[in-house]
């Protein structure tokens, strides 16, 4: 019997070293890296998700080919997810409260993936939707990215009365792009545009020895709500609104753009080579996606059709469930396995330490509050400490003392409990839907999630660097394009040839 433990123990440590190994080899192996980032979308428009009746074979086909954290956690809104992605930290701890009115900014103190991913030799380039400050020295292009391909704001069009605007009158059709802080102009729809810019430059960038980071971040299918007629016409003709024909034309829309990504990426040679992952900003949208448990549409043979958030409560800018979680596949043939659930909370956090590990580089010091998910990527079953994750809407008016709102619109998260507000407590391993109030069975796990909470929002809020900052006069996208125009004009966008 002793002979039969001490073997089961080695062989137990040998497993457990081998899983250390897998990882260590993981670590500093210098994959290209492309990140699709999608806006609004959520976890629910995936046709593996549980979604019946939208099509999304390519995300689908990359479900079937990655790893998937399922319960991966983002911010309710956009702006501050990015922030996350970008520093590592929680994105009030990078002044970013907003996704508007100056406290979209994400402070000059950090220092972003790009930057870091440098120092390990890789080449980075955005394409699409950046929104974390508009005046040019938030701009990527100044943030260590050495292509940035981009439009303003939190969207395309969008001017406020503030920093955060896009160039005058912009649309999703032909849309001027800023290129390395010039103006372009573009012919076509703009997720398309977006996927073609990031292909033609990783077509450019792939044949110098070094890695690359693509950074491929859609506005769709942010509103308004437009997609290209063809992506439209199957919901309109099953009786969707045009906004709603919009939102779900667009995803179907990013997901033949996903599916271009994919042929390309195999065609090129890639695939060995490259990680590729799926992610979206914050919780789906209400507007567009349609009001949860109402009918939206009938299909030819006469079914209803309804909205689908798999079965979460919360939609983009709640901190429950259904307002934070997202998908995220990551994908890397031959390194990564397929086909493998992860069920262990993650965050978007923690994508910067994963990264920055692949990379073979050091995060820098002080800032990074995120884990390297390595080790689960490798092993799912492995030792991994339970954590607790703060979520906040922010959003509260310019001027006013954010303690006002400490306890407003608040959320922790551990692997078991969802607490929201003072007094919710759901137990999200039973009741992932968040439709019975635990808490008075569990007042101590109540109490001990709201001081570590006041704990951490203490330190948080000297962070919040933008709250006193004053309205910009001008915008500084306005100012800029008109300058161009009337100096060397617009010239027009030069479609790479894939």
């Amino acid at each position: 019997m002793r002979w039969t433990t001490l073997l089961l123990g080695f062989l137990a440590f040998v497993a457990g070293l081998e899983g250390f190994t897998q990882a260590a080899e993981l670590s500093g192996s210098k994959p290209n890296i492309i990140l699709v980032i999608t806006d609004d979308q959520g976890f629910g428009p995936v046709g593996k998700h549980g979604h019946s009746w939208i099509r999304t074979p390519n995300m689908d086909k990359l479900y079937d080919q990655s790893t998937r954290f399922t319960h991966f956690l983002v911010a309710p809104t956009c702006a501050p997810t990015r922030s996350a992605l970008m520093t590592g930290r929680h994105p009030m701890r990078n002044g970013v409260t907003h996704t508007i009115l100056e406290r979209e900014r994400m402070t000059l103190n950090a220092t972003t993936l790009p930057q870091v991913l440098k120092q390990a030799g890789y080449t980075s380039g955005i394409f699409g939707k950046w929104h974390l400050g508009d005046e040019d020295e938030y701009q990527p292009h100044n943030r260590g990215f050495d292509e940035a391909f981009i439009h303003g704001a939190g969207g395309i069009g969008q001017a406020y009365d503030c920093s955060c605007a896009d160039a005058p009158g912009n649309k999703y059709f032909n849309p001027y792009i800023k290129q390395n802080g010039s103006f372009l102009q573009t012919e076509g729809f703009c997720t398309d545009i977006f996927f073609t810019a990031a292909l033609g430059w990783i077509k450019e960038v792939k044949e110098q020895d070094a890695p690359f980071f693509a950074y491929i971040t859609t506005n769709a299918p942010h509103g308004p709500f437009i997609a290209p007629p063809e992506n439209a016409k199957r919901f309109i003709d099953m009786g969707f609104t045009e906004d709603e024909a919009g939102f779900y034309g667009m995803i179907e829309n990013i997901d033949e753009n996903v599916g271009q990504l994919l042929n390309k990426v195999d065609e090129w040679g890639l695939a060995n080579e490259t990680v590729i992952i799926f992610m979206s900003d914050n919780g789906m949208t209400g507007r567009g996606s349609g009001r949860l448990g109402k009918q939206i549409g009938t299909t030819a043979g006469g079914d209803e059709l309804f909205p689908y958030n798999a079965n979460m409560k919360g939609l983009k800018g709640s901190v429950d469930e259904g307002g934070v979680r997202v998908p995220f596949f990551i994908r890397w043939n031959g390194k990564i396995p397929a086909d493998q659930d992860i069920d262990r909370i993650a965050a978007h956090i923690d994508l910067f330490p994963t990264l920055v590990s692949l990379a073979g580089a050091t995060n820098p010091e002080g800032q990074v509050e995120g884990r390297d998910l390595l080790p689960l990527i490798e092993n799912p079953k492995s030792e991994w400490k339970n954590r607790l994750l703060f979520s906040h809407k922010g959003r509260w008016k310019t001027g006013v003392d954010p303690n006002e709102h400490q306890w407003k619109d608040f959320a922790v998260r551990s692997q078991r409990f969802r607490l929201v507000g003072r007094d919710q407590l759901y137990d999200m391993q039973k009741d992932p839907g968040q439709t019975k109030n635990v808490a008075e069975e569990y007042p101590e796990i109540v109490e001990r999630l709201l001081n570590r909470y006041d704990q951490w929002w203490k330190k948080t809020v000297p962070m919040m660097v933008n709250e006193k900052a004053e309205m910009l006069p001008y915008r500084p996208f306005h100012v800029q394009f008109k300058k161009q125009q009337e100096s060397t004009g617009i010239p027009k966008w030069k479609t790479p040839q894939l």
